[in-house]
């Protein structure tokens, strides 16, 4: 667009290189290089990202047979990036470049127009594009030349001739009933009243995985019925290599029985500029019942949140009940929290501080960067829509 503000404008790849980053995951989630690591090494740290890989076996010949596999992940620009697309999207992201892998982070502005996400405006979606990647910037994904964000409408206009062949072909062979079974992937229902456009997303996104030439699909539990059908795909034009699935873990909502986060649900989530006073009060709010862990979203924030990032959970608490204590794994926390002698109250300050030292980087580059104040204030100001 030819009237574009400066604010308006996608970050170059090498502009998004040199921004300094102030605080960095631990080495658990940073990655430097390291091509001394074995086959088995690689497949390890790779296969740590997913819930659920499909298949174990396909991606340790993947490994073996290809240095650098291209993996892929997709986001819709639909409002205000939530702690599970920042960190543990940031978390991912750098346990896999550090196995060797190259990372194409789809920003998926046309899918979110299909789908009606800022009342299927643009313009306003690309603001939104943009604020998640100065996110990212901040919060200390490695950007070390393995990592690249690409739009979806760029993209798919610069090879038309190769995208929308490739998505008839798979619209062409598949019954309306299949593709529909694919509607979670856009937080759908069978059940939902779809539009024309939100029928042709399952089969575009199927598209993306062969358009982008992607070993490995990594991408939310939410997501594991349109990569299965891209694996059907595959069965259909006699393709050998399959892409690999590696579905990583949806964290919950704040409040009981929330499955997961929601953006129209401001409560239901801790969101990545959040101030440290609204994050303390999310985090007092929360659902965690004494003594149960199933179910309880404050373990599973420590779980896949905090440990990944510091490699430790401190408790800080009084001498009356029981002192500060370190916990160095998950299942010594678990343990300590089902016996009842590490209680909610004393494990939700420690939550809320870790944290609250996990954004505060975010926070600074909201608060210092113009360019990332102005993106925020606009998205702030968006109507989010279903």
């Amino acid at each position: 667009m030819a009237d574009q503000s400066p604010a308006d404008q996608t970050p170059t790849s090498t502009s998004m290189q040199s921004l300094s980053i102030n605080s960095q995951p631990s080495s658990s989630s940073s990655s430097s290089p390291t091509p001394q690591l074995s086959v088995e090494e690689r497949f390890r740290i790779i296969r740590s990202v997913g819930e659920e890989c499909i298949q174990e076996d396909e991606l340790l010949n993947l490994l073996t047979h290809k240095p650098e596999p291209i993996c892929y992940d997709g986001f819709e620009p639909s409002g205000r990036m939530h702690i599970a697309q920042g960190v543990m999207k940031t978390i991912n992201v750098n346990k896999l470049t550090s196995a060797g892998c190259r990372v194409k982070i789809w920003i998926a502005d046309w899918f979110a127009q299909l789908n009606n996400k800022m009342g299927g405006d643009l313009k306003k979606i690309k603001i939104v594009g943009q604020y998640l990647i100065e996110i990212w910037k901040a919060v200390g994904m490695d950007l070390n030349g393995k990592v690249e964000f690409l739009w979806s409408s760029d993209e798919i206009n610069s090879r038309a001739s190769e995208y929308w062949p490739l998505v008839m072909d798979i619209a062409r062979r598949n019954k309306l009933p299949r593709i529909m079974r694919c509607c979670q992937i856009m937080g759908r229902s069978e059940q939902d009243e779809l539009s024309a456009a939100q029928i042709l997303y399952p089969c575009m996104q199927c598209a993306d995985i062969f358009f982008l030439k992607a070993d490995i699909c990594q991408l939310g539990m939410d997501q594991r019925k349109v990569n299965v059908l891209a694996r059907e795909y595959c069965d259909d034009i006699k393709r050998k290599n399959k892409p690999i699935i590696l579905s990583h873990h949806m964290l919950p909502g704040l409040q009981q029985g929330q499955e997961k986060m929601s953006k129209s649900d401001p409560s239901s989530s801790i969101f990545m500029e959040d101030e440290e006073a609204e994050v303390n009060v999310k985090i007092k709010k929360a659902y965690c019942p004494p003594q149960i862990v199933q179910g309880n979203p404050c373990l599973e924030y420590i779980k896949y949140i905090i440990f990944p990032w510091f490699n430790e959970f401190k408790v800080e608490r009084s001498a009356d009940n029981g002192g500060d204590k370190t916990f160095k794994n998950f299942e010594e926390l678990v343990s300590n929290y089902e016996s009842g002698e590490l209680h909610p109250a004393d494990l939700k300050p420690a939550l809320s501080r870790a944290l609250n030292k996990i954004l505060q980087p975010v926070r600074d580059h909201f608060n210092n960067d113009a360019k990332a104040k102005d993106l925020l204030k606009r998205v702030k100001s968006y109507r989010v829509t279903k």
